[in-house]
């Protein structure tokens, strides 16, 4: 929580005063309202189990370090509930509908009609977190790619950005990408070579950075950190995965974010006022405008 002699955020009163379906409202109309002001945690699983302790108070910490915005991804059918009760008890939270490639033993083709359903219900951010893992072994690749490519279809039928999983799998990615042009998104945890980020660029992505370039000895992804354009990077957490190097192998959380921008300040020789508001910006531009 907040020391008692912190300045008041401009964000975090309007969030806790206001409906669930404000954080929408607001992040259309942030740019007027705050720009600056606010980080946004582009990719934090804020549903999962390892926060049913003491989720309240993780949500909590997290508006009280001005990360005013957590985008919520579900990663199956089954977990949509979940992510829209998240998302309707805190007013920071916003949804990602879509189905993970690690979970392809319970996705049904089906489902995919309940993906529709969802978006018509209501309607999210993006469409996430979808794409390949060549990295996890017995992952059927044909069954990846095919609710990989009928999620981009969908995204496409609905004008929504995309949230990526891509790891090990960018130019595999790419390779639809460039296939079904969807409207952008972000290279969720982004690890790949200055070429492969080229790319995603070109094709009007943004590429997320959290706790993995943070770690000392993750040489690629810091030089990327620092030679990558700063308009091309979003910050995200993947919490309650990717934790930071000063958690070590704990639980990662949407309030570590300032910290992980801290870094990036760091490394690029930057105030992290100045990568606070670039990063919110760049999500900003991928994200909105956004209606409810």
């Amino acid at each position: 929580m907040a020391a008692a002699n912190k300045a008041a955020s401009p964000v975090a009163p309007f969030l806790r005063a206001t409906p669930s379906d404000t954080a929408a409202s607001f992040l259309r109309d942030a740019p007027i309202k705050a720009a600056g002001a606010f980080f946004i945690d582009t990719h934090c699983h804020l549903d999962a189990a390892e926060f049913d302790a003491d989720r309240d108070a993780v949500y909590a910490r997290a508006v009280d370090a001005d990360v005013a915005i957590q985008i919520v991804p579900a990663i199956s059918r089954d977990n949509f509930a979940a992510v829209a009760a998240t998302c309707e008890r805190y007013s920071g939270s916003l949804p990602a509908w879509g189905m993970h490639p690690m979970f392809i033993d319970v996705h049904r083709p089906e489902h995919l009609a309940d993906l529709r359903a969802q978006i018509e219900q209501q309607r999210p951010v993006a469409i996430g977190e979808i794409g390949l893992d060549l990295f996890v072994k017995n992952l059927d690749a044909a069954t990846q790619e095919f609710f990989y490519v009928e999620q981009l279809k969908i995204a496409k039928e609905y004008d929504l950005p995309v949230l990526l999983h891509c790891r090990k799998a960018n130019d595999e990615i790419l390779k639809q990408l460039r296939k079904i042009k969807v409207r952008g998104g972000i290279a969720h945890a982004f690890n790949g070579s200055p070429q492969q980020a080229n790319e995603f660029i070109k094709l009007g992505f943004k590429l997320g950075f959290g706790g993995a370039f943070t770690w000392p000895r993750a040489n690629n992804l810091r030089r990327l950190a620092v030679s990558l354009p700063l308009d091309a990077i979003v910050l995200e957490t993947d919490s309650p995965d990717i934790p930071p190097v000063w958690i070590g192998h704990g639980r990662n959380a949407p309030g570590e974010l300032p910290r992980i921008a801290q870094t990036l300040a760091q490394l690029r020789g930057m105030n992290v006022a100045d990568i606070r508001e670039a990063t919110t910006r760049n999500a900003l531009e991928i994200l909105g405008p956004i209606t409810n």
